[in-house]
């Protein structure tokens, strides 16, 4: 159930609809509404596919068990038993569902290229979606509760929705139990809903999908797609327009989830803040994929020793920790690469950070260019890396760089395209404007709940059917397939 489709749309006004009534009829009891949002949580994750659900009732049911047992036993050698036992089940159904064909190809290549003809067993195993998004957040239960940083949660079916609430069950945002299971607890009551900042974000997120990423997205798709024929001027403008297309479509659908949840009485944490105007490459993880940057760091890169230690270590932490990201986000060679790549620069920028303090007078003129100077380099570098992100061979990905540099003639794209390519850049251009004053300010938010409700209807409405209008075909969120 796409978040851009009227079907969504009816099944969330719906459940929005029962959800306060609900409230309504039982108002000092919250349990019916928690049930009722984990019964659609469920119909709508099995609505992909109902063999999906047999995967996450067991995720839930493996963490909700060691959680409970971790509360009981105070035996270190224990615990750390049954901390194992979560990791293991989650990784181990993980790596089967998403790692299988990418592995048994990978020792394929390997023994055909020592002179070993070994076949593979045939087997399709289909990805489940969201199954890498539910399976951190689980993972970060369990492990907060070995830690002791959270209590284990009593009710089976209070933990089965923190991990299946469905506005960001599918794509994340990934939120830790700490913040999440409170929020579900705690849920606003009617008159704090903020219903405004509700039906802006979820308007906002279906432009930046429909109107933006799968307009743009006909650009991208045929340059990395003839990455061989393309003109120079053509490969420029498909990096550029996949580099907008990932994070309208990634934000968008970030949008919509916070939206909703909002308007159903939870809050959930931001996912991005204007990751294309980050200063450097740590910036960039502050502000890009906020939730599985933040993950990496708390339950991979700190346990690993993270900046505590020498030099060193820090380099090499930072390097795991990117390569496993990379690998996170799906089973292919290019995502390592990408993963890797963003590792050094992180690294370099930590090591040239502790080892020179050149420009030296903070704010001064070489101070202030040189930042500049780097802060271009720094987004033009992200776009590029990218390509092997989005490239689905690395033979692909070398051959849009060399498209990049080469200079050459081609397919040139259509009087259509660039007009399409310079008008979405102008309107990315003026929204990173915006966001980068309301970021200091926040005048707009303050401008936007000081709308009349007529007016706000109206602007909502009108985005909501440009947004139609405007939408060549509806297509799947990017990261559903991660």
């Amino acid at each position: 159930m796409n978040f851009t489709t009227p079907q969504y749309f009816l099944f969330f006004v719906i459940v929005w609809c029962v959800r306060w009534t609900l409230t309504a009829i039982y108002p000092k009891k919250n349990t019916f509404v928690l049930y009722f949002l984990l019964l659609v949580s469920y119909f709508f994750y099995l609505s992909w596919d109902y063999r999906f659900g047999i995967l996450i009732l067991f995720t839930t049911a493996l963490d909700y068990s060691v959680g409970r047992a971790l509360g009981l036993q105070k035996n270190l050698q224990k615990r750390r038993t049954l901390l194992f036992l979560s990791l293991l089940g989650n990784l181990s159904v993980l790596g089967f569902f998403k790692y299988f064909h990418f592995f048994t190809d990978s020792f394929l290549i390997l023994f055909h290229s020592l002179g070993w003809q070994i076949s593979a067993p045939t087997l399709k195993v289909i990805l489940p979606v969201g199954i890498s998004f539910y399976t951190f957040q689980s993972l970060s239960y369990t492990i907060d509760v070995y830690r002791e940083r959270i209590q284990p949660e009593k009710n089976f079916f209070h933990y089965a929705l923190f991990l299946s609430f469905f506005p960001q069950l599918v794509a994340g945002p990934i939120v830790s139990a700490r913040i999440l299971l409170p929020a579900l607890r705690n849920m606003f009551h009617w008159e704090n809903v903020p219903i405004r900042e509700g039906i802006w974000l979820i308007l906002l997120g279906f432009v930046k999908k429909a109107v933006i990423a799968d307009r743009i997205s006909v650009i991208s798709d045929f340059a990395y797609q003839f990455p061989e024929s393309v003109s120079t001027l053509f490969a420029w403008m498909g990096v550029v327009s996949y580099s907008i297309q990932i994070y309208c479509d990634f934000s968008g659908y970030t949008d919509i989830a916070i939206g909703s949840a909002l308007l159903l009485g939870v809050r959930l944490p931001e996912n991005f803040r204007l990751p294309y105007i980050a200063t450097s490459f740590s910036d960039f993880w502050r502000r890009w994929h906020i939730s599985l940057s933040g993950w990496l760091r708390d339950y991979l890169y700190i346990p690993l020793g993270g900046n505590r230690i020498n030099g060193l270590i820090t380099y090499r932490n930072l390097l795991i920790t990117m390569f496993l990201g990379g690998l996170w986000h799906g089973a292919s060679w290019n995502f390592v690469i990408w993963g890797f790549i963003h590792g050094i620069f992180l690294a370099l920028e930590r090591y040239f950070s502790d080892s020179t303090s050149f420009p030296r007078k903070e704010g001064s003129i070489p101070s202030r260019g040189m930042k500049f100077l780097y802060q271009i380099f720094v987004i033009l570098s992200v776009c590029l890396i990218w390509i092997f992100f989005r490239s689905k061979t690395f033979s692909g990905s070398i051959e849009l760089l060399n498209a990049l540099f080469s200079f050459r003639d081609g397919i040139q794209p259509t009087y259509t395209m660039q007009s399409h390519f310079l008008t979405i850049l102008f309107l990315m251009t003026l929204a990173t404007w915006i966001g980068k004053k309301e970021e200091s300010s926040g005048v707009f938010s303050r401008f936007r709940e000081n709308l009349h409700w007529s007016l706000f209807a109206f602007l909502s409405a009108l985005g909501f059917i440009v947004g139609v209008v405007l939408t060549v075909e509806t297509k799947p969120f990017l990261y559903f397939v991660f």
